[in-house]
């Protein structure tokens, strides 16, 4: 960020009450963090002191001073998450990114971080991902909010997006529906199966809607583990041989109700998908 930027800044705030806060902020939302270069510009444009400068950076938990991820995740664990199992939920957003609360993911994609509270303490436990409220998140839930930050979205927003759009889809052995509407992901039924990965068994709830790749899942299982899946019907193995162009892992077909074939990744969290349209009636 160049000084006549920040000095830009400045100036329109020059003569506010609490003038330096509002300068900060500023200057972390155009940069992403507050170098040190930039602070020293402010201590000089301001007349304050850079050591009354980076104290209050460092004073406030919304200031960094290192770059920050493209997408800001912060986990409440304040009491009242936390008896709720906030730290289940910051262990399993820790093993998902592949970082420690208060580090940003090698990509530069996603920072996470806790606050002691977040004022919304009958709704925790409480994630915020770029400003929206995630509620009485669970462990399984995990998965679809960084999907969600992924796709820079919100989840209201899923189906006015041509890239994502809703499905029907059934077993192609039993043809039996894997639709679950009790469990939405992103505000639709997600798809239900049974699943192995690693020597345990469980379900995997998958996102209903194409462009999505969401997931929720009970034993365990994390981003980059290779699954099996079953039909939760007639127990048949939903396996493909075609290999996921994204990673190589098989992909799982799936009968779509009004004739097409969905494929998707056995590989949790890839992004590799597709949608055969060839038997669809015109």
């Amino acid at each position: 960020m160049d000084t006549e930027r920040i000095v830009e800044i400045i100036d329109h705030h020059a003569g506010q009450r609490g003038a330096l806060i509002s300068i900060l902020e500023d200057v972390q939302s155009a940069c992403g963090y507050l170098p040190g270069e930039a602070l020293r510009t402010v201590a000089e444009r301001t007349g304050r002191s850079l050591v009354d400068v980076y104290g209050v950076a460092t004073f406030y938990k919304a200031f960094s001073l290192k770059p920050r991820g493209k997408h800001l995740c912060t986990v409440c664990v304040g009491t009242a998450c936390h008896v709720r199992g906030a730290p289940s939920i910051v262990d399993e957003f820790q093993g998902h990114l592949g970082v420690a609360a208060g580090e940003t993911t090698p990509d530069r994609e996603f920072t996470l971080l806790t606050v002691n509270c977040l004022g919304a303490c009958a709704l925790g436990p409480i994630v915020v991902l770029d400003g929206q409220y995630f509620s009485n998140v669970s462990t399984t839930r995990v998965p679809q909010v960084i999907e969600q930050g992924r796709l820079g979205v919100r989840a209201e927003d899923l189906t006015r997006d041509e890239r994502v759009f809703p499905v029907d889809v059934a077993c192609p052995r039993c043809n039996h529906g894997l639709m679950d509407p009790d469990h939405p992901i992103g505000g639709h039924p997600s798809i239900r199966v049974a699943m192995s990965a690693g020597g345990r068994t469980g379900w995997l709830r998958l996102s209903g809607l194409y462009g999505l790749s969401a997931w929720e899942a009970d034993n365990g299982a994390r981003a980059g583990d290779l699954v099996r899946l079953y039909c939760p019907h007639c127990q048949g193995a939903l396996g493909g041989v075609s290999p996921c162009p994204d990673c190589g892992a098989p992909l799982v077909p799936l009968l779509v109700r009004q004739g097409a074939i969905l494929q998707l990744c056995s590989r949790l969290g890839c992004r590799g998908h597709a949608l055969d349209l060839s038997g669809v009636n015109a």
